[in-house]
């Protein structure tokens, strides 16, 4: 297990940013205003030769009840749990603030390791706050700035021994691991509507209480990527800020959140649609489920809140009704009823994932897809406009994920598009492609007893 360091210190030190330095990446979403990490955020971090994971977290407030803060604080405090080290981030700007004493003493009694920095310690900014870091009782004050890089060797300095303590004992303790052939991380995506249960299906997933949940809506703010064994699969989920209405978003850190989700999506394999049984396949869900289509994801419907239904089995058929009539475009997707509450559902959920993704990879023999399309086109001959038939000549498979075909057709600009979707459901019917983008071009294939125009200046070279 890699040596795993927490960002902690009160809200809008600097946490995010100097997550981002040492994750290479923009992973956490930055802005001037305060709290606006809500999440325990992990990534990849590295300082010089240093390779560990860092977690970036929600700033610590005053509040102990069950209000929105609190469950943040319980959740950062859980965060200094898992840590073998505590960077305790101060404000060089503003100096030492009552909550920093009090984010002081959690940290002692964590009995974890802590090095002690001041931020935005640009120039002689810092050297003030530094001597009166001192008070705190944690040892020497660095003086950095995450913005800028200053100060990184001193952090590195600071952290090392540590690291490499931690990983000459793991060396001593397991075995070196061999490649057991097993598959990558299968990358999942939950989006949904704000207040759909997302943060809440992803914990019943991991099996733990790892992401902030509540009645509020729009709780989480970043795309936050967690790795879990989910059955006897590894997967990478995704859980992502709830996406509303452009015209909605007023804030620019809910215009950041979006455009997060997003992302998480573009970089999915499979994007799981969740929708509250109450309102599912509002005009919201159908855009989240056609931007997925779109960015060529497999897309798995699922029911949120199922225990709370009336009239299931009416409800469901409805439902499917809805489904087909509203996204033809990815018919036969699964649609799975779930209780993220309570964990109902979530095997049937994993395997309609697990199908999907098969799906989404699937690579079809040429000589299978003309077979195919000779038959389809017997049995239903392309339109002939003018008199002329349109001949299908072949097809093949060009690339997976999604699966994306291309067909030599000797006139592709007079195809109807009805027809092209007509060869598409064909194809999702035979080869088990339910559900699964599928992508198909006409490209204009040479008619090969077509007499060939000679270049110009070109001379016979047949005698007289």
């Amino acid at each position: 297990m890699s040596f795993t360091i927490a960002l902690i210190g009160r809200p809008n030190v600097g946490k995010s940013t100097l997550f981002n330095r040492l994750v290479g990446k923009k992973l956490a979403l930055v802005d001037d205003q305060p709290g606006v990490t809500r999440d325990l955020r992990e990534g990849a971090g590295r300082l010089g030769d240093l390779r560990f994971q860092v977690v970036d977290t929600a700033g610590l407030e005053i509040a102990k009840d069950a209000s929105l803060p609190g469950r943040m604080r319980k959740l950062t405090e859980r965060g200094v749990e898992m840590a073998d080290l505590c960077v305790f981030m101060l404000d060089a700007r503003s100096g030492l603030m009552p909550l920093d004493y009090e984010i002081a003493d959690i940290l002692r009694k964590s009995q974890t390791e802590v090095v002690l920095v001041c931020n935005k310690a640009e120039g002689r900014v810092g050297e003030d706050a530094v001597y009166e870091a001192y008070q705190l009782g944690l040892g020497q004050p660095l003086a950095i700035s995450s913005e800028h890089g200053e100060g990184m060797e001193d952090l590195y300095d600071a952290v090392r021994p540590s690291v490499d303590k931690h990983d000459a004992e793991l060396q001593q303790i397991e075995a070196p691991a061999d490649d057991d052939g097993k598959d990558r991380a299968l990358q999942i995506a939950v989006v949904g509507r704000p207040n759909a249960g997302k943060s809440t299906l992803v914990n019943a997933i991991l099996g733990e209480e790892r992401l902030l949940t509540g009645p509020e809506a729009g709780i989480t703010r970043d795309a936050i990527g967690l790795s879990v064994d989910w059955g006897d699969r590894a997967f990478k989920i995704f859980d992502t800020a709830g996406l509303r209405k452009r015209a909605r978003i007023e804030n620019k850190v809910e215009k950041l959140s979006a455009s997060d989700a997003v992302r998480a999506v573009r970089f999915a394999e499979v994007v799981i649609v969740l929708m509250d049984a109450e309102n599912a396949y509002e005009t919201q869900d159908l855009r989240i489920a056609d931007l997925a289509e779109r960015e060529g994801r497999a897309v798995v419907f699922a029911i949120n809140k199922w225990d709370a239904a009336a009239n299931k089995q009416e409800l469901l058929r409805d439902l499917k009704e809805k489904q087909e009539r509203l996204l033809p475009q990815l018919s036969g997707a699964p649609l799975i009823t779930v209780s993220a509450l309570t964990g109902r559902g979530l095997d049937r959920l994993r395997e309609a994932v697990l199908e999907m993704h098969e799906a989404w990879n699937i690579r079809i023999p040429t000589a299978k897809l003309n077979q195919w399309l000779a038959a389809r086109t017997q049995a239903h001959p392309p339109p002939a406009p003018s008199g002329r038939r349109i001949r299908l000549r072949y097809m093949t498979q060009i690339k997976s994920r999604p699966p994306t075909f291309m067909v030599s057709c000797s006139r592709p600009e007079d195809l109807p598009t009805s027809y092209s979707r007509f060869l598409v459901n064909g194809l999702r019917e035979v080869f088990g492609m339910k559900g699964i983008p599928i992508r198909l071009s006409m490209r204009k294939g040479e008619n090969p007893f077509a007499e060939k125009k000679k270049p110009r200046g070109h001379r016979s070279s047949s005698k007289q």
